[in-house]
């Protein structure tokens, strides 16, 4: 079977035009590929929250002890007991530079409490530390 490239005979030609086919096809084509959903590559991950219970309750540059009238200690505003002071405590002397500790009694409180509190500081071997509130202390 041969084609024809034309020529003499004045024959209609028999085969079929597909550059219009072409065109139909590559604008299905397009538009397919248009409206297919972009796909994300996402790794779901379960991420930790920040949750404020756990921070380090030590501060890097100074903490606070405080000793309220009912004789409760805080450590930068989280009651604490004494063991865990001392743990504090010795926390704080291993950091380089060792942080400031600043120590607020209340003027009720009873001088039982502070003394165990300040002996908590000696035995830890506490280098920085100072008194605040003082000026609660002008009248006796």
């Amino acid at each position: 079977m041969a084609i024809s490239a034309g020529g003499d005979n004045d024959e209609p030609m028999m085969d079929i035009n597909t550059t219009p086919l072409i065109d139909v096809m590559l604008v299905l084509l397009i538009m397919f590929i248009i409206t297919i959903p972009i796909e994300t590559h996402a790794v779901k991950l379960n991420l930790p929250q920040n949750n404020s219970q756990n921070q380090d309750p030590i501060d890097p540059v100074k903490n606070k002890i405080m000793i309220d009238a009912a004789g409760t200690i805080l450590w930068n505003g989280k009651p604490t007991e004494l063991p865990e002071l001392r743990r504090y405590l010795d926390e704080t002397q291993a950091m380089n530079p060792v942080p400031e500790l600043q120590i607020q009694p209340d003027p009720q409180v009873r001088y039982d409490v502070v003394d165990k509190v300040l002996a908590e500081c000696k035995k830890a071997q506490v280098e920085k530390m100072g008194f605040v509130g003082n000026e609660a202390y002008r009248s006796f």
